[in-house]
């Protein structure tokens, strides 16, 4: 067998780029950068190309081209060429003209839409002449770059209240432990409560299918109404744990029975002060409800939320996790099933609950009122 033939290409390394090369051979290297140093290295044994092809799972096509860059360029050859590729379709100016559309109001552009759909971005991009022709799936890309989703929307209200400002940062005061300009006792507590009324006991014909690879879980669409309750929670803000009961309905009666059932517990029983942050429902109105409660609980203080902004109270964000939680998808057989379901529920809740990372504070409010030019 005859030996293999050697190349007529010669590398001979400097110990600098001999240090160099084995630098790139590191296993934390790229793989092609990896791959071009052993066949310079190899190369510089004196090994033919075919030997060096075959260690290393390459063709010889492949180590003659790296093997000729080196010796022409040394180091600076192993980098990739630049490519040209194809030009851009589209200019900076033409896909900028094409998100201003998107973050238009179709009203404005005389069409009776609520929204905007990529379809239609795409006719008036073409109707407007900005492109001659452009895609759904491009207009996708170019808007996904900048998180665009006129198709989406959230709904928020004016705040109405004239008092919003000082009553909204009363709420975010106590959140941040201050009342009225003094930190808070070791002794007070901050309660967030409401009622989650209406929780209908739905009790679906069929049982549910389970998830499965490339399937979402499926639930039962039909079902048969058995009646309704309410779930009356009190949040304390500090702790994170939750002190709730259900009832047949809300009310002044069932309200009472909440704050009975917190207050009649310690800490909160012999507390300096506790303080019940609630909306303006019919069951706390504002005025009476502190008149009411303190005759049986001198301690408490009630703080109402501005009018439209039950937002700001923390207990809303428990009864969403109720709702995603243990209620969304059941089946009850009775009322008295769905009570003792949210009971289980809240009794685990309470074992694995914390207090929420709440972030919005008096800053955050001002910021707010500014940019709806309500700031005083």
């Amino acid at each position: 067998m005859s030996s293999m033939a050697s190349s007529p290409v010669k590398i001979v390394l400097s110990p600098a780029e001999q240090v160099e090369l084995e630098g790139r051979c590191r296993p934390s290297s790229q793989c092609r950068q990896r791959l071009r140093a052993s066949i310079v290295l190899g190369a510089a044994r004196g090994q033919p190309n075919q030997q060096i092809a075959e260690k290393l799972g390459v063709s010889r096509v492949t180590v003659r081209k790296w093997r000729a860059r080196y010796a022409a360029e040394r180091v600076a050859g192993l980098a990739d060429r630049a490519r040209c590729g194809r030009p851009p379709r589209f200019s900076p100016i033409e896909v900028a003209q094409v998100k201003e559309i998107a973050c238009s109001d179709p009203d404005d552009k005389g069409l009776p839409l609520a929204r905007w759909s990529v379809s239609e971005i795409a006719r008036l991009s073409v109707n407007e002449h900005i492109v001659d022709q452009v895609s759904r799936a491009t207009i996708g890309r170019w808007l996904n770059r900048d998180a665009i989703k006129p198709w989406q929307t959230r709904s928020w209200i004016t705040p109405r209240d004239p008092d919003f400002a000082t009553k909204a940062g009363a709420i975010l005061d106590l959140y941040q432990r201050t009342w009225h300009g003094q930190p808070l006792q070791d002794d007070d507590y901050v309660i967030s409560a409401d009622e989650k009324p209406g929780i209908q006991a739905l009790r679906r014909p069929r049982p549910g299918r389970g998830l499965l690879p490339g399937r979402a879980r499926r639930v039962e669409f039909d079902y048969q109404r058995g009646g309704t309750l309410a779930y009356l929670a009190a949040l304390d803000v500090a702790a994170g744990t939750i002190t709730g009961i259900t009832r047949p309905t809300t009310g002044i009666a069932p309200f009472g029975e909440l704050v009975d059932a917190v207050m009649s517990q310690e800490p909160y029983r012999s507390a300096h002060r506790v303080f019940w942050i609630v909306d303006n429902g019919a069951s706390h109105k504002p005025g009476w409800t502190q008149t009411r409660v303190s005759e049986r609980w001198p301690n408490v203080i009630m703080v109402h939320t501005p009018v439209h902004a039950s937002w700001l109270n923390q207990i809303e964000i428990y009864f969403s996790i109720v709702s995603r939680k243990a209620l969304n998808g059941m089946s009850f057989t009775s009322i008295d099933a769905l009570a003792q379901h949210i009971t289980q529920f809240q009794t685990w809740y309470n074992t694995i609950s914390h207090p929420f990372n709440w972030h919005w504070t008096r800053h955050q409010l001002n910021d707010y009122l500014t940019r709806l030019g309500l700031a005083a």
